[in-house]
């Protein structure tokens, strides 16, 4: 068993950075997923897929690993940087396109 451990991203739907300050574990899948043929639903029969860990921080999810002997791999999240904008730019006579109203 292979486990990925990573920090998620932040939701795309919303402003803040909720729920993206945890590590979470989880396990790479060891049988692919498969079609079935009648109703068109995907599955498989891997059980591991449903397991989703949460940690306060990375070296609490390296510990968990080491302890129950699995072999993980650590994503480091990219930050992002915050864009200074101001309110008056919208303004500016040297804008890139044209401000009309």
């Amino acid at each position: 068993m292979t486990a990925r451990i990573f920090r998620p991203a932040k939701n795309a739907m919303q402003s803040g950075k909720g729920k993206s300050k945890h590590w979470v574990l989880v396990f790479e899948p060891q049988a692919p997923r498969e079609i079935d043929p009648l109703m068109g639903y995907t599955s498989s029969t891997d059980m591991t897929s449903q397991i989703k860990l949460r940690f306060d921080s990375l070296e609490d999810a390296e510990n968990y690993a080491k302890r129950k002997g699995i072999e993980y791999v650590v994503q480091q999240p990219h930050e992002t940087a915050p864009k200074k904008v101001a309110y008056a730019d919208n303004f500016r006579s040297d804008r890139k396109a044209p401000w009309t109203h």
